[in-house]
């Protein structure tokens, strides 16, 4: 009886003609008439594959899996997650997502521990142990311990990127690249830190921000010992990647990428509001901040802000009074890196950086469009209050102290207190009696690098300063002033030789030896 049921529920189907079966669209079709390869392959290997899929000729042998099949096609997820209502084609998928949320991992490493949601997982991991790495690409040789990896990586070679971002038409070799991806238009950053409260955009960056906390540190240098909180920090000792430019050689292919940009000059990352161009993009990012004032990274002890985590770091050796840099050559020690490479060119005497217009040279790049200022006569920035202009940012900040009356920098042998750091520095003379600069013709000292450029000039017989009036001059600004001030003054306005220095910088007055 069962037999001739199944007899007739075949006889009904084959009744069928071709048949549509998704809105009108052929993704499969039936034909009893038509002898199809699939149902060739069927006869040979005893089963019935007569419905198949139009798009890649897959065949199958009941229509209940070519409708499953077919949502690969549509698009269609049926089955939505009650918890964070994310859909899936299949309940299988579901059912292994929810363990996601159940925190469930029953399939556990017998060596070192590791647990997985899935079988395959595990079977997979276990090849780490192994070392074995059964799939292989044909075309570079390269091995992977799952074939999921060998997949992507033939991309690389065939140049294809199937998954498209729909913000920014940016394609990608993988869908969970995509995904990932997808989190900077959107703002999502879904793993989040219980115990400060930062959020990333991928689950293995909170597991590296964790060490932060933790202080782990899992990989480990088998030459020298040193052990890293990341894997990427650990370096193999060989550089292959050399640079063919100056012969420099690099660990990472992405590294020489990076460093050949310094010398073709190329910085494909630039800002659309002014227009500044960088190398890396991550240096564009932080730039933007400078446009949207916005500074993440505050200090605990003092509330002052950054705009970068690195700058906060240096910033809190000032509470600590921490320097573990310290130059090779004099001993000298400071709170941050690269306050020793610039330190380095007291040594070296090194000047690289030239101002086009007047030929000065410079040990830092920084310090040239600072000097460019003088040229063009640009002050940014400008006193709220009083409305003065300054070239500098930190002038104008040491120029506020004027109205608040505030006296941060204080001597703690007389407690007489100064606006700026540098004024302590030279007050503190006055209890040590230390006198730095001393004169290469005479052998006389003096406390401030000012005070021995005046001296030189009774040496040189240079007199800067000039008056207007009578055109007497003289070697200091001071003088001319004493002069213009007597009571058989002769001019109210100070004018300076052809070539000469206007006013003194700051830098200059109270500059001391490294």
């Amino acid at each position: 009886m069962m037999a001739v049921k199944v007899e007739s529920q075949e006889l009904n189907e084959m009744e069928e003609r071709k048949q549509d079966f998704t809105n009108g669209e052929k993704y499969f079709i039936y034909s009893p008439t038509e002898k199809t390869s699939s149902q060739n392959i069927a006869q040979k290997t005893g089963t019935r594959s007569y419905f198949m899929c139009q798009q890649f000729g897959k065949g199958f042998n009941r229509k209940t899996k070519l409708t499953k099949h077919i949502k690969a096609h549509t698009g269609e997820k049926p089955f939505r997650c009650n918890l964070c209502s994310k859909s899936f084609r299949k309940m299988d998928y579901l059912n292994r997502h929810l363990k996601i949320h159940s925190g469930e991992k029953p399939f556990t490493c017998q060596q070192c521990g590791k647990s997985f949601t899935e079988k395959g997982h595990l079977k997979g991991h276990m090849r780490v142990h192994t070392g074995e790495r059964p799939f292989t690409c044909q075309q570079c040789g390269k091995s992977f311990t799952e074939k999921g990896h060998l997949k992507v990586h033939i991309r690389i070679h065939t140049g294809e990127k199937p998954f498209t971002c729909e913000f920014c038409g940016k394609s990608f070799i993988d869908k969970r690249n995509v995904i990932i991806h997808m989190r900077i238009h959107t703002g999502e950053k879904p793993f989040t830190c219980q115990q400060c409260g930062k959020s990333f955009t991928q689950a293995e960056h909170l597991k590296g921000h964790m060490r932060i906390h933790t202080g782990e540190k899992p990989y480990t240098c088998q030459q020298c010992g040193n052990s890293f909180s990341e894997n990427v920090h650990l370096k193999t000792g060989t550089r292959d990647f050399s640079c063919e430019h100056c012969g420099k050689f690099f660990n990472h292919k992405g590294n020489l990428k990076k460093h050949t940009q310094i010398h073709t000059g190329e910085k494909p990352h630039a800002c659309t509001q002014c227009g500044k161009s960088f190398i890396e993009k991550g240096s564009l990012k932080i730039h933007m901040r400078v446009h949207t004032g916005e500074k993440r990274f505050s200090c605990k002890q003092c509330g002052k802000s950054f705009k970068e985590i690195g700058h906060l770091e240096g910033h809190m050796r000032i509470h600590t009074e921490e320097k573990p840099f310290t130059c090779q050559q004099c001993g000298k020690s400071f709170n941050e890196k690269r306050n020793v490479k610039l330190h380095m060119s007291v040594h070296t005497g090194e000047k690289p950086f030239t101002c086009e217009q007047c030929g000065k040279n410079f040990t830092h790049k920084r310090n040239v469009n600072l000097h460019m200022r003088v040229h063009t006569g640009e002050k940014p920035f400008t006193c709220q209050q009083c409305g003065k202009s300054f070239t500098q940012k930190q002038h104008l900040k040491v120029h506020m102290r004027s109205h608040t009356g505030e006296k941060a920098f204080t001597c703690q042998q007389c407690g007489k207190s100064f606006t700026e750091n540098v004024h302590l520095k030279v007050h503190m003379i006055v209890h040590t009696g230390e006198k730095p600069f001393t004169c290469q013709q005479c052998g006389k000292s003096f406390t401030t690098a000012v005070n021995l450029k005046y001296h030189m000039r009774t040496h040189t017989g240079e007199n800067l300063f000039s008056c207007d009036h009578c055109g007497k001059s003289f070697k200091q600004k001071k003088s001319l002033n004493c002069h213009l001030s007597s009571p058989k003054k002769c001019g109210k306005s100070v004018s300076l030789n052809q070539g000469s220095e206007t006013f003194m910088s700051r830098s200059a007055v109270f500059k001391f030896p490294s």
